[in-house]
C-alpha cells in the first residue's frame, strides 16, 4: 500500500506537470504567451505575474513570473528574459524555467508589422522530498526507510519555443509553439515528456473616444481571444471583453473547453473571469478574479492573480536611427499620451 500510494502521488504529479500553468490575464504577460511580443514596445518592461489556484484547497497552486525586454532600434529586434515557477502540493513539487527571448521586426507596410519570436530555455523539475509524509514514516521519527523514495530526484532540461506575431494600430493576430522539443520532466530516471503547447490569439482595439486629442480621457473597448492546445488531449478557449476609460479598465471573461464533453454530453465549462486594472503613465496594475463554474465550484475557491507591468524609457544612442527605424507600437489596453501617434 505504501509504494502504491507513493507511484500515485509521483504520477499524479506527473499529470499535472504534463499541462503548462496559465495566467487568466495572459495579455499582462506577453512574454509568456509569445516570445513575438519581445520588445514590442518602443520602451524597456518589466513585468510580474502571480497567480494563486484553489486557495480553498489545503495545497494552493501558486505560479510566479518575471520578464525583462527592450526594444534595440539599431538591430530591430528585442531582446527579453523570462522566469517562471510554479509550486504544487504538499511535497513541494516545483517547476522552474529560465528564458532568453529574441524578436525581429519587419515592417510590411506603414500600418502593418510582422514580428516572429524565438525562445530558449532551461528548467529544473521535482518535489522536495523532505517534505514527503509515508506510512512508515510515523514509526521512524518522520524518515521512511523504503528504497524506492531515494529515486525520486529533480530532473533538468533544456526547453525551446517560437512565436509570430501580426499587428497594426488596432488589430493584433499571432500564435507561439512551446515546448517544440517535448523535454523530459521525469523524475523516476524515465521518459515523461511535456506536450508541444499551441496558442492561438488574437484582439482588436475599438475607439470610443470619437477623436479625441490626447488631453482628453480616451475610451475604447478590447475584445480579444485565445484559444490553448497542448498534447493529444487538452483544449481550452479563452474569450473576453474589457472596457477602458482611462486610467481605469474592467473585463469579464469566459474560459471554457468546448472540444470536451462532460458525462452528459455537455460543454466543459471552467471559469468565468472579473478584471480590474489601473493604468498610469508609467505603471499597469491589474488584478483579476476566476469564479470556477465546472464541478470544483464548491471546493476550490476560485483564483487571485495580480499584475505589474512597468515600462521605462530606453536612450537611444543616435536620434537619426531611432527615426529611421521607429516602429508602430501593438495594440494594448492603455493610451499613453504619444504612444499611439
Amino acid at each position: 500500500m505504501k509504494k502504491l500510494l507513493l507511484i500515485a502521488f509521483v504520477f499524479i504529479g506527473l499529470a499535472a506537470s504534463a499541462q503548462d500553468p496559465q495566467f487568466s490575464q495572459y495579455y499582462q504577460a506577453p512574454l509568456y504567451l509569445n516570445p513575438g511580443f519581445t520588445g514590442i514596445t518602443p520602451q524597456q518592461r518589466i513585468v510580474l505575474n502571480h497567480r494563486i489556484q484553489w486557495p480553498s484547497l489545503p495545497q494552493a497552486f501558486q505560479t510566479s513570473a518575471f520578464s525583462y525586454d527592450i526594444f534595440v532600434n539599431e538591430l530591430r529586434s528585442g531582446f527579453g528574459l523570462l522566469v517562471t515557477t510554479d509550486k504544487m502540493g504538499s511535497a513541494g513539487w516545483r517547476t522552474t524555467t529560465a528564458s532568453l527571448l529574441y524578436s525581429y521586426k519587419i515592417k510590411l507596410t506603414e500600418k502593418i508589422v510582422f514580428s516572429p519570436g524565438l525562445s530558449f530555455g532551461y528548467g529544473t523539475n521535482g518535489l522536495d522530498r523532505s517534505k514527503l509524509r509515508l506510512g512508515d514514516g510515523l514509526e521512524y521519527d518522520g524518515i521512511s526507510l523504503d528504497p524506492d523514495v531515494n529515486k525520486l530526484g529533480r530532473q533538468s532540461y533544456f526547453d525551446f519555443g517560437s512565436g509570430f506575431l501580426l499587428y497594426s494600430k488596432s488589430l493584433w493576430l499571432g500564435a507561439s509553439f512551446a515546448h517544440m522539443n517535448r523535454p523530459n520532466l521525469s523524475v523516476l530516471n524515465d521518459v515523461s515528456r511535456l506536450g508541444m503547447k499551441t496558442a492561438i490569439h488574437g484582439g482588436i482595439r475599438l475607439d470610443l473616444s470619437g477623436g479625441l486629442s490626447n488631453r482628453g480621457r480616451a475610451s475604447y473597448l478590447t475584445p480579444s481571444f485565445i484559444y490553448r492546445m497542448q498534447g493529444n488531449t487538452f483544449t481550452q478557449l479563452d474569450l473576453g471583453l474589457n472596457y477602458h476609460v482611462d486610467p481605469i479598465s474592467v473585463g469579464v471573461w469566459y474560459r471554457g473547453k468546448p472540444f470536451q464533453k462532460t458525462v452528459i454530453n455537455s460543454i466543459t465549462q471552467d471559469a468565468l473571469i472579473l478584471y480590474l486594472g489601473l493604468y498610469f503613465k508609467s505603471l499597469t496594475i491589474g488584478y483579476s478574479y476566476d469564479f470556477t463554474i465546472s464541478e470544483m465550484q464548491t471546493a476550490s475557491g476560485g483564483a487571485h492573480e495580480i499584475s505589474i507591468v512597468y515600462e521605462f524609457n530606453s536612450k537611444p544612442s543616435n536620434k537619426s536611427v531611432k527615426k529611421k527605424y521607429k516602429l508602430i507600437p501593438c495594440p494594448t489596453f492603455n493610451s499613453k499620451e504619444g504612444f499611439w501617434n
